[in-house]
């Protein structure tokens, strides 16, 4: 499975953008899928993820801003993020696990991740 991510820009503080990662490979639905992001100068840390049966979990930083969704048909999970700070700021990843984690280790199939600015 190789995952990409997409959908990042350059929007102000309060705007929103959708994420979208889009994944190849018809065994996609098997797996958990998170996000990542990286900010410069700092190390990756975890967004959010989806296990292949729909659990969710957030990290807490972004708990009840982001939301994070999967739809199987489409092998794509997405990432809504509104109300963007410019501690957002950050290049965004995803990546597939069989279990699903708030540590990046267990995660493959990191492709080319989606710069996110958000100015003040």
């Amino acid at each position: 499975v190789q995952l990409q991510a997409s959908g990042g820009g350059l929007v102000q503080a309060g705007d929103s953008l959708r994420l979208s990662c889009a994944a190849s490979g018809r065994t996609f639905s098997r797996y958990a899928t998170g996000w990542f992001r990286q900010a410069p100068g700092k190390e990756r840390e975890f967004v959010a993820a989806v296990s292949w049966s729909g659990g969710i979990r957030y990290a807490e930083s972004v708990k009840g801003r982001f939301t994070i969704s999967r739809d199987n048909a489409k092998n794509t999970v997405s990432l809504q993020m509104p109300s963007l700070k410019p501690e957002d700021t950050a290049v965004y990843y995803c990546a597939a696990s069989t279990i699903m984690s708030d540590d990046g280790r267990p995660y493959f199939g990191w492709g080319q991740g989606t710069l996110v600015t958000v100015s003040s």
